[in-house]
């Protein structure tokens, strides 16, 4: 898989929550160190998403923001 996004973080889903359009995926990169990714439920199934698969969290971004 070939992207032009530069933040492509490997990691591996440790859940996947459906809801009634949108499934929410919990991906760990690192022990302690997680992302979450809403993603349709077609998309889920399209890419036969399981916990324990090791997966590419890409994340493309024009701004990141800062709060304190």
């Amino acid at each position: 898989m070939k992207l032009s996004a530069r933040n492509v973080l490997p990691g591996k889903v440790i859940s996947v929550a459906k809801g009634a359009t949108t499934a929410h995926v919990k991906v760990e990169l690192a022990p302690g160190l997680t992302v979450f990714s809403a993603i349709t439920n077609e998309a889920v199934e399209e890419l036969g998403l399981a916990v324990g698969d090791q997966v590419s969290a890409v994340i493309k971004s024009s701004d990141v923001m800062i709060g304190k």
